[in-house]
């Protein structure tokens, strides 16, 4: 298949990347890999979106720190980059809603008919009708690139996040759908994880499975940033399980410690005390 036939996709994980890890960056090669190796697809970006303090979530530190960590860590890669717009925002904000502001970002940049040039044309009837021409191209030239030429931005996670969908009151059912249908999910997953019959036993998930990707993680990775603070907190070291920026940084702010891991403690989640309370309502 031709690039100009595949579909462009960017890669989206959303997280608290706190702090951020190398295995966090080898879920975006696995997908890339993936994803162009279907030759239906071609990643062109990857985007890490971590999320904001309102989260809410048990030893979270700032948002701050932890989109510099991010930054840090994908400063030498070449398409994975740090987007700031989820960690800035006041409230906690829905994964759906940030999946919407990035695609709507991407049609913004590339439908903006202003960077189109003009058409010179000589003054009179002619360039009356010349204007009308280029109004009618340009509809239609929109239309098709709404249809064709905008990538499509995808969720990257991993099986831990699939199987969140089934936590009560974490999710709102037409989130996940939302998710689902109109963006997609790339899920990476360990052999022998069950996360194929998580969606069978889901009835959303089941209709939405074609536009699921399990991809199998077949060099196992068990790094996760909750063992990173546990290690810090130990006094133990965690060179090589995360980039040695990211290292350098945690260790001259001394960023997790027994005290930071009691930040939010006895708080209600974000999501959970949104979604609870709409229930009640």
């Amino acid at each position: 298949m031709e690039n100009s036939e595949k579909t462009e996709v960017v890669l989206l994980a959303c997280g608290s990347f706190n702090p951020i890890t190398n295995m966090h960056l080898r879920l975006f090669e696995l997908a890339k890999d993936y994803m162009n190796g279907t030759g239906k697809y071609k990643v062109i970006k990857g985007i890490i979106s971590p999320v904001g303090d309102a989260y809410k979530k048990k030893g979270l530190i700032s948002a701050y720190h932890r989109v510099i960590m991010a930054e840090l860590a994908t400063k030498n890669s070449k398409w994975v980059e740090v987007d700031t717009w989820e960690s800035l925002q006041k409230e906690w904000t829905e994964t759906a809603k940030v999946l919407r502001h990035h695609q709507e970002k991407l049609e913004a940049s590339i439908c903006d008919p202003q960077q189109n040039s003009p058409v010179l044309e000589k003054p009179g009837r002619k360039r009356k009708w010349a204007e009308q021409k280029q109004d009618i191209s340009e509809k239609k030239s929109l239309q098709q690139t709404k249809t064709k030429g905008v990538p499509k931005v995808k969720l990257l996670c991993g099986a831990d996040f699939l199987e969140s969908f089934g936590v009560p009151n974490l999710w709102k059912s037409e989130d996940i759908t939302k998710i689902l249908g109109d963006y997609g999910l790339i899920c990476i997953t360990r052999a022998g994880n069950d996360a194929q019959k998580f969606i069978y036993e889901s009835d959303v998930l089941w209709k939405h499975q074609n536009n699921i990707h399990l991809v199998n993680e077949w060099i196992t990775n068990d790094i996760s940033s909750t063992k990173i603070r546990r290690a810090l907190r130990r006094g133990q070291s965690i060179r090589y399980l995360v980039p040695d920026l990211v290292e350098e940084y945690i260790e001259k702010h001394n960023l997790y410690s027994s005290e930071s891991e009691e930040r939010n403690v006895g708080v209600v989640l974000a999501p959970l005390q949104r979604n609870t309370t709409e229930v009640k309502a």
